[in-house]
């Protein structure tokens, strides 16, 4: 058999392999078989130092031919392979735009944030602005300048986390001194709420935790009395509860308020009657209050013979869990998504 003729039969039988091939592994195999470097035609090729030198330029071009022959057919073949491929991954794909779309998951706005924008929304009405303070304060103002001596309890170890050890600062124990701040950097007269973390070194359990959230208010101008205290917060406890919310106060002492007090108001839950959620008293406990101790406000630059003023301050966890009759206040720090899917 001559070359011409064993070139053409392998042609035929390459041929006849790639039309048989199924897919495209089997389309390689049979690249690999004819044209790989251990191929068929390969071999031809290493052959030729026994074609007669005179031969030699019309075996390389008949190998040439064979070899483009066999090329297009693999690459023709190839193309239709890939082209069904994709045809049966498109029809295992297809989408029915008649289905209803999945519903996507929408995140909940969280108790405390819900409690703090409704807070925030009434005393805005009335006229406050809102003001931060930096969360790690000096002892001064965190203390001393609200009327809280060296020796006070309120600053031992174990009820105030302090900075590397330093008695000169620490993580705020209350958002106050803000309000000292306020008092001693703007002009008179003065109407803010000011909100924000603040940390004690409490035992975490169902009504402690070492982090949590505060509201206090500030009131400064002339004339002011605990009568216009009261209005304002009776105000504030409608708008919180609703317009039939009663309010009462209660004789208390904080070292930076004198008069002091603590205010109640009737339990929403019952309207005063007596329930569970106000453990049948009829009042729920919401938040501390009284007149600016006239030394605060010397300390800040402030003639207490002139000026006169209010402080309130509240819990935000405790806000939500009155008005959403929460027990446990870890629940509010826990990111249970269950327990945040309800708000």
């Amino acid at each position: 058999m001559d070359m011409k003729e064993r070139l053409q039969e392998l042609a035929e039988a390459a041929g006849k392999r790639i039309s048989e091939s199924e897919g495209l592994e089997k389309l390689n195999e049979v690249r690999v078989a004819y044209l790989g470097k251990k191929g068929e035609l390969t071999a031809i090729l290493k052959s030729m130092k026994d074609v007669a030198p005179e031969e030699r330029p019309k075996v390389g071009q008949l190998v040439n031919e064979t070899r483009s022959k066999i090329e297009a057919l693999l690459d023709e073949s190839k193309q239709k392979l890939e082209e069904a491929a994709r045809e049966e991954k498109m029809k295992q794909e297809v989408i029915d735009v008649t289905l209803p779309a999945k519903k996507a998951k929408i995140g909940h706005r969280h108790p405390n944030t819900i409690a703090l924008e409704e807070v925030e929304r009434i005393f805005i009405g009335m006229g406050y602005e809102v003001v931060e303070g930096p969360e790690v304060e000096d002892a001064y103002h965190n203390f001393e300048a609200l009327n809280i001596p060296k020796d006070h309890p309120a600053r031992d170890e174990q009820d105030t986390f302090y900075v590397n050890g330093l008695a000169e600062f620490l993580l705020r124990t209350q958002t106050s001194p803000v309000q000292i701040r306020t008092m001693e950097k703007r002009g008179l007269p003065i109407r803010i709420i000011a909100p924000g973390r603040v940390y004690r070194a409490d035992e975490v359990d169902a009504t402690h935790s070492p982090i949590f959230h505060q509201l206090e208010g500030l009131v400064i101008d002339k004339g002011i009395t605990m009568g216009d205290l009261k209005g304002a917060l009776a105000e504030f406890a409608k708008g919180l509860f609703g317009e039939d919310t009663k309010v009462r106060f209660r004789p208390h002492h904080f070292p930076f308020t004198e008069s002091s007090a603590e205010m109640d108001a009737s339990c929403f839950a019952c309207g005063g009657k007596g329930c569970r959620v106000c453990k049948d008293s009829g009042w729920i406990e919401v938040l501390g209050c009284g007149m600016v101790h006239p030394d605060v406000l010397r300390r800040c630059g402030i003639d207490p013979n002139v000026y006169s003023g209010f402080a309130f301050g509240m819990g935000l966890e405790r806000v939500a869990m009155q008005k959403y009759s929460i027990n446990d206040l870890r629940l509010l720090f826990e990111n249970d998504v269950r327990f945040l899917k309800q708000f």
